[in-house]
């Protein structure tokens, strides 16, 4: 049972497959797209990913505000979700990600990253942070 971690952003997405045990996550890559609204090809990646790792479901990190009310990103996020739903035909959950890429960001400062490389990375380690938050709590 293989699941899928996504850290959806304005122009890149972060990846991140659970080994087959559901135990931990891995980052897998970083998904990039020159103007928001443009899709089709990120879709279409994430999509031949699952078929790939053999995914059954895919956690979907959901910047929700600190006050836990929805914004504009989160709905975006819901939009995006659809999109999903559709094109992959698998259960996407959202998941609340708040403050996994300040954490991300601490953990690659901590790594000795430099600061233009994690603009490279930040959104995979995100990924993996939402996935194995979700892979914990059950």
């Amino acid at each position: 049972m293989r699941i899928l971690g996504l850290d959806y952003g304005s122009k890149t997405v972060g990846v991140a497959v659970c080994d087959p045990l559901g135990i931990t996550a891995q980052g897998l890559e970083t998904i990039t797209r020159k103007e928001e609204n443009k899709l089709r090809r990120t879709l279409a990646r994430i999509e031949a990913l699952a078929a790939q790792y053999e995914i059954e479901s895919i956690i979907l990190g959901y910047p929700k505000n600190m006050d836990d009310s929805i914004g504009e990103r989160a709905r975006k996020t819901e939009e995006f979700r659809d999109m999903l739903v559709r094109r992959c035909g698998l259960p996407v959950i959202l998941w609340d990600e708040r403050l996994t890429t300040i954490e991300a960001n601490e953990i690659l400062i901590e790594s000795g990253v430099r600061r233009e490389d994690r603009k490279k990375v930040i959104d995979k380690v995100a990924a993996v942070l939402i996935l194995q938050s979700y892979l914990n709590s059950r």
